[in-house]
């Protein structure tokens, strides 16, 4: 996976390694936590959701050095940012397409009167 981002950030060295790493694998746990919040069952990232822990990377690693910054202005080119929080949000459908349905159907109760 690192070699593919690497590809699309034009990194031909491996300086930038280290933080990459880091960043994937921040991204890879965020990315856990959100799916297993959906379904227990699932303990790893599923090889199809490769592609977001890429996008969302790249577009982490393009932040460094502006992490505070809501916008950037230079010279009439402007640049915002989704917020961190909000890196998900393009993918949260198909995020969503993991729901474990059993989950969803009524679980047996008990009354008690008083």
């Amino acid at each position: 996976m690192i070699e593919r981002i690497k590809t699309l950030l034009g990194i031909e060295d491996s300086l930038q390694d280290k933080p990459l790493n880091i960043i994937i694998e921040n991204v890879t746990s965020h990315l856990l936590g959100k799916l297993r919040k959906i379904n227990k069952s699932i303990t790893e990232v599923p090889a199809d959701l490769n592609y977001v822990i890429e996008e969302i990377s790249i577009r982490r690693y393009n932040r460094i050095g502006t992490e505070g910054a809501k916008a950037e202005s230079v010279e009439g080119h402007r640049i915002e940012f989704y917020d961190l929080d909000k890196d998900f949000a393009p993918y949260q459908e198909i995020i969503d397409d993991y729901k474990d349905d059993s989950e969803d159907k009524p679980k047996r109760g008990k009354v008690m009167f008083i």
